[in-house]
């Protein structure tokens, strides 16, 4: 789960906002490319490091709280500090010690998509009720708003349903519709801007019409705008679906950062979740697609 959040993530971070010219160029899954504004290829984002406070949370308590989740934001990164937030944020992160010190001088108003990034993990609770009541506890943090709070419910109760009641991908919608009253779309097009709704939406239409994990990888970054961030959840999401084939390049496994915090620690982490929740280890189970059988990626991002 999370080594396939920080692979789209880290694929994605390489588009983010970027000209339409970069990612018609780039966009084949041959190699992380490097952003303009300093992110090197390969490193992963404020996504991947939030969806691991949020997964090291779970590991920690059972009784987790909105306090609980500001301590890991803080946590995750002093010992990691690294690019690809927001800068307001990242400037309030560098004058916070511990999460207190976060809550108190946050203002947590953003209609932004931060909540839903780094829902994923959350899915991994058993009781339905807990993931909703856990996925608002840890949007209000930063995003205290309807929008970011819907916007990490639906990601986390998708990833609970397809762990636990192993829900084909074409019955999300009526699912969280059903849990939330809220509609997924089917049918987005635009750009995403770097909005709760909106990347939401993005992310249920690329989970929808693709089965493969290279070409859902393609599609997000084909919107355009905040596409790590559609990445990175879509990503997660489909590492966890029956339905989806494990075809990511070997390649984008091979050049993942693996520093302190890289891809090893990623892998340990989730076999710490997976011995936690073995839900996960079932859904992690599933044979790896026959390559040989694959199109190539060129063909894929077509």
């Amino acid at each position: 789960m999370l080594v396939e959040i920080a692979i789209g993530d880290a694929y994605g971070a390489g588009f983010e906002f970027c000209g339409r010219e970069k990612i018609t160029a780039h966009n084949t899954l041959a190699a992380y490319v490097e952003h303009e504004l300093g992110l090197k290829a390969g490193r992963y984002t404020d996504d991947t490091q939030m969806s691991i406070a949020n997964a090291e949370v779970l590991l920690a308590t059972s009784h987790a709280g909105s306090d609980d989740f500001a301590d890991a934001y803080v946590r995750c990164y002093r010992r990691d500090r690294r690019l690809g937030y927001a800068k307001g944020f990242q400037a309030l992160m560098d004058q916070c010690e511990n999460g207190a010190m976060l809550r108190q001088r946050i203002r947590p108003d953003s209609k932004r998509n931060g909540a839903a990034m780094r829902a994923v993990p959350l899915g991994l609770i058993a009781d339905k009720q807990h993931v909703m009541a856990l996925a608002s506890e840890q949007a209000i943090v930063t995003h205290a708003t309807s929008e970011g709070v819907l916007s990490s419910q639906a990601v986390a109760l998708m990833a609970h349903v397809l762990l636990y009641e192993k829900a084909r991908l074409d019955d999300l919608p009526d699912l969280v519709a059903h849990e939330t009253g809220f509609a997924l779309r089917r049918d987005w097009q635009a750009e995403v801007e770097c909005d709760a709704i909106q990347t939401v939406h993005a992310v249920s239409t690329a989970l929808l019409r693709n089965r493969s994990m290279s070409a859902l990888l393609c599609d997000c970054v084909n919107f355009g705008g905040d596409v790590d961030s559609v990445a990175a959840i879509a990503m997660g999401l489909a590492s966890i679906s029956r339905e989806y084939v494990a075809d990511t390049p070997q390649v984008l496994m091979d050049s993942l950062e693996d520093g302190a915090y890289g891809r090893s620690y990623l892998r340990r982490l989730d076999e710490a979740l997976a011995e936690r929740f073995p839900v996960l280890a079932s859904a992690s189970s599933r044979p790896l697609a026959d390559r040989s059988q694959l199109t190539s990626t060129l063909d894929v991002c077509k």
